[in-house]
């Protein structure tokens, strides 16, 4: 079976690989990307695992979209229109406005979708040509309103997946002292806009056990971001961006001037321009980068303590979502996921075709989610606020429309008016020859 990989170039996709090399999934393995010099440091960097690995999984690289789509059985889709130049910008324009920039669920993540889903619309329309049975996974952000924009073309077989919400399950289960298999995770919401409302095993909801114990939650990730007071007062534990809207002004001054995308320009850049003399240097290389960057996720929202980081050799991180979502559809497991998926009717309160971020069945057919009952109002008004800024988003990004794309703004909870929007999408259009071009 084939799987094409487009974003090939991207520094996430050793991850990947590394997870191909424990799996006999695929025999066909190619890597698309149009900058053919990422292609060759990122291809480096899996000539040093396959080595270090002892075993390999033949791959290629091209820069011909068609060529990489033709045939394959799956499709994992990780871009960035713009490059981290382009994120520096989604983030810093609404800093420079005092309003928190955010490349996913707030303003910079409108002004990333804006440039982001006509280019996945085209890559989706090229599946439907070149590998019309294919499965599409998306991890290209903003993933939900990513993926609900792939959905218009190949329904059902566009799947968006994300890390946060399984390591979020993972994180609760080893404050429980438990292991996450056993566990049922009641979570519910939009791409990094959900909560986890219930923990259950044979005993019942273990999340108020969580909620009630100080030691517990100060071995939690989420309570040291959020403080166990406000954790106790919602009942749920957050996605840990809800910090961005729980915490937006304390974000912006902790941020200043410097996001995080300027930061992690400078990282990247010099990954890329380093010349390595073999591929066990281009791996060394890769891992250093990758541990520093690991270091400072989220920093502003951290206070100075440590943060998470994902081992390779352990199960979990994006890859690891991948690959569980193609093990289920390929041997029609009906296992249980986290997944960016058409609603149906898992939120009452949305419509069938708003793509939400619940539990759902995963087998030959795809993913079915599963209903999530009543939720707290607060959230819900929240839900419907950020998709109703997507569904918008969406529409000015297919349509070239500078109205849809400063309603989108204003819309948005972090946004405080309208004259800021304008200022906002004002000083995109300034920095972005490209959106300039698009919304003339």
């Amino acid at each position: 079976m084939k799987l094409a990989i487009i974003g090939g170039g991207g520094f996430r996709v050793p991850l990947i690989y590394g997870a191909l090399l424990r799996s006999s999934l695929f025999d066909d393995f190619v890597l698309h990307d149009v900058d053919p010099e990422r292609l060759d440091r990122i291809a480096d960097v899996l000539e040093g695992q396959a080595a270090e690995h002892g075993d390999r999984v033949p791959f290629r690289t091209t820069t011909d979209l068609d060529d990489a789509l033709e045939g394959a059985g799956f499709v994992f889709v990780a871009i960035r229109v713009g490059g981290l130049e382009g994120r520096t910008i989604d983030e810093g324009v609404p800093l420079g406005h005092g309003v928190l920039g955010q490349e996913t669920t707030g303003p910079g993540g409108i002004c990333f979708a804006l440039r982001t889903i006509p280019a996945m619309v085209d890559i989706a329309e090229r599946v439907a040509r070149h590998a019309p049975g294919a499965w599409l996974v998306n991890f290209t952000n903003p993933a939900g309103m990513v993926t609900e924009a792939l959905q218009q073309v190949l329904g059902d077989r566009a799947i968006g997946i994300c890390d946060s919400p399984s390591a979020l399950c993972r994180r609760v289960a080893a404050a429980l002292g438990a292991r996450p298999e056993p566990l049922a995770f009641d979570y519910f919401g939009l791409n990094h806009l959900g909560w986890l409302k219930a923990v259950r095993d044979g005993s019942g909801d273990r999340l108020p056990e969580l909620l009630a114990d100080d030691e517990a939650l100060g071995s939690l990730e989420e309570g040291r971001l959020f403080g166990a007071e406000w954790l106790r007062s919602l009942g749920m534990v957050p996605n840990e961006y809800l910090y961005y809207f729980y915490f937006a002004a304390e974000t912006v001054a902790a941020l200043g001037e410097k996001p995080r995308g300027a930061y992690l320009l400078e990282q990247q850049a010099a990954f890329y321009a380093a010349r390595p003399d073999t591929p066990a240097e281009a791996l060394a290389l890769w891992r250093a980068t990758k541990d520093e960057r690991d270091r400072t996720y989220m920093a502003e929202a951290r206070n100075g303590h440590e943060g998470h980081s994902h081992d390779p050799d352990e199960p979990g991180g994006y890859e690891a979502e991948a690959l569980a979502v193609v093990e289920a559809i390929a041997a029609d497991q009906g296992a249980v996921r986290i997944l960016n998926v058409a609603n149906r009717s898992a939120l009452g309160f949305l419509d069938e075709r708003a793509v939400v971020e619940v539990p759902c069945v995963v087998g030959a057919a795809g993913a079915r989610p599963l209903a999530v009952g009543p939720v707290p109002d607060h959230t819900r008004a929240l839900v419907e606020s950020v998709k109703a800024v997507e569904r918008v988003t969406i529409e000015a990004a297919l349509t070239g429309s500078t109205a849809l794309a400063v309603k989108a703004l204003a819309l948005h909870p972090l946004v405080p008016s309208v004259e800021a929007a304008r200022a906002i999408f004002g000083g995109y259009r300034e920095r972005l020859p490209a959106l300039e071009q698009r919304f003339a």
